[in-house]
């Protein structure tokens, strides 16, 4: 449940933040800087805090499933992007920007890592939306070291979207699975 939920009310922020924020540009502007709006800012800090904080204790209850200590790291690591993402706005420190390369970077990492432990279609899913999110990590990194036109026409904003949306989808499909599995898993 943690997971569905987790996801969820983040993509639920994030567009409800888009909508409030003035004269916010969907292509061109990072998403945290929805956390930089006064109108839009502890609305977008408190969803991340609470990403983190969910993926932190739903990688707890799945770690009693599968017992591997390294793939609860990576639900460990992503957290704490996310959370000090959340504390640390945009605006605050350079700090923002590591936090969220460690989210970024290790949500999608921890999406291919789950892989292992799964079957089927779920297991395709999760391979497929972390290698999404890493090939546009990729790309991100590629742009914002002076070569923009890697962006293209979903610019800086698209292209960050595209790190974030397909792991956010796939947690929402996980949590889903894990609902379905034994009680133990289910949280």
């Amino acid at each position: 449940m943690f997971f569905l939920v987790l996801s969820a009310q983040f993509m639920t922020a994030i567009m409800l933040a888009a909508a409030m924020a003035p004269d916010y540009d969907f292509g061109a502007g990072a998403i945290s800087d929805l956390g930089v709006f006064p109108e839009t800012a502890l609305l977008f800090n408190g969803s991340l805090v609470l990403v983190g904080a969910l993926n932190v204790l739903g990688g707890v209850y799945f770690y009693r499933a599968h017992g591997k200590r390294w793939l609860l790291s990576l639900f460990v690591l992503a957290g704490i992007g996310a959370v000090g993402t959340g504390l640390v706005p945009l605006d605050v420190s350079d700090a923002h920007g590591l936090f969220a390369l460690i989210a970024f970077l290790f949500f999608n990492v921890q999406a291919i890592g789950t892989a292992t432990w799964l079957d089927g279609p779920m297991r395709v899913l999760s391979i497929l939306a972390g290698a999404i999110g890493l090939a546009f990590l990729v790309l991100m990194a590629i742009g914002d070291a002076g070569t923009t036109a890697a962006f293209g026409p979903i610019g800086h904003g698209g292209t960050e979207r595209m790190i974030v949306y397909p792991v956010m989808i796939w947690l929402v499909a996980f949590g889903g699975y894990l609902l379905g599995a034994d009680e133990s898993v289910a949280r």
